[in-house]
């Protein structure tokens, strides 16, 4: 599968680039930013900050993944898409929509969206359908939960990686099957969703398990609780933990990294490209 990929109006070339995707969640209960971008204003403002802060990508989430309050269809659309409509009116930015729902899916899609982001683990047939008749992509998260939003405590895995990989394996080939072409599949392993502390540091330790599987991998990582658990710090102060995250995820080959703090991790991103040899410096003056 060639690592070039077009997305929306943006070229990639995953065997030497990674994209920097900006999190924007216009929820009242997101648990790192309590409900700051969940304004309309306050939302499209800081999606063109993010791109303006040199985000390639937005993912756009009107529901949470865990469980909570009740977010009607009627609800998440009126979240998502006049976000949508006013990015893709302003930027070329990719933008993604975080959604399990097909109705919302396709409205995002026809509002101009390049990317549906399914943290349910492709549950709906019909979603993958839809993307097929598209020209967006497809991420298929890994995720245990159902149906979505259904508390899952106390998971247990054998294998935490190999089972992760099956599971993505099987979802993307079955996304292929209802016509979603690979070079439009994207996987997440899916790390802390459905997974305690321990299976995601070890999941990050064999994350190159699930990068060999051959489709782009997207590491969303950032504040995640394994960061926090791992070295006792609330959610606001977990930035080195997460850059840290980023960069062993980058090695290990994931292309797609999910961040709330974009200029640190597009440092950290473009730095680690340029030790990997992708990226020349910007400039080369000490001790030339």
């Amino acid at each position: 599968m060639s690592p070039k990929r077009r997305i929306g109006a943006r070229e990639f070339d995953f065997s030497r680039q990674v994209a920097v995707m900006a999190i924007v969640n216009r929820t009242p209960d997101s648990f790192f930013d309590r409900g700051r971008t969940f304004a309309l204003r306050a939302a499209v403002d800081a999606v063109l900050a993010a791109a303006a802060d040199g985000a390639d990508w937005i993912d756009i989430g009107g529901v949470p993944f865990g469980p909570g309050p009740e977010v009607t269809e009627a609800e998440e659309l009126d979240r998502v898409i006049p976000v949508v409509e006013a990015v893709r009116a302003a930027s070329d930015v990719v933008i993604s929509v975080d959604t399990y729902r097909t109705g919302v899916a396709r409205a995002a899609i026809d509002a101009g969206a390049d990317v549906i982001n399914d943290t349910s683990g492709l549950q709906d047939d019909a979603l993958a359908s839809l993307v097929a008749e598209s020209a967006a992509h497809l991420v298929i998260t890994h995720s245990l939960a159902s149906p979505p939003r259904t508390p899952h405590p106390r998971p247990v895995y054998r294998d935490v990686a190999g089972e992760i990989g099956g599971f993505l394996a099987d979802r993307a080939a079955r996304a292929v099957s209802l016509g979603v072409p690979p070079e439009r599949i994207i996987i997440d392993p899916g790390h802390d969703l459905n997974k305690n502390t321990r299976h995601t540091l070890e999941l990050c330790r064999r994350l190159h398990e699930i990068t060999a599987i051959g489709y782009p991998t997207l590491a969303a990582v950032s504040n995640k609780d394994f960061i926090g658990e791992t070295l006792d710090l609330p959610a606001g102060l977990r930035l080195p933990g997460t850059l840290a995250a980023v960069v062993l995820s980058i090695v290990q080959g994931a292309r797609i990294v999910r961040v709330h703090d974009v200029p640190a991790a597009v440092s950290a991103v473009r730095l680690t490209e340029a030790v990997l040899g992708w990226r020349e410096p910007a400039y080369t003056r000490h001790n030339a």
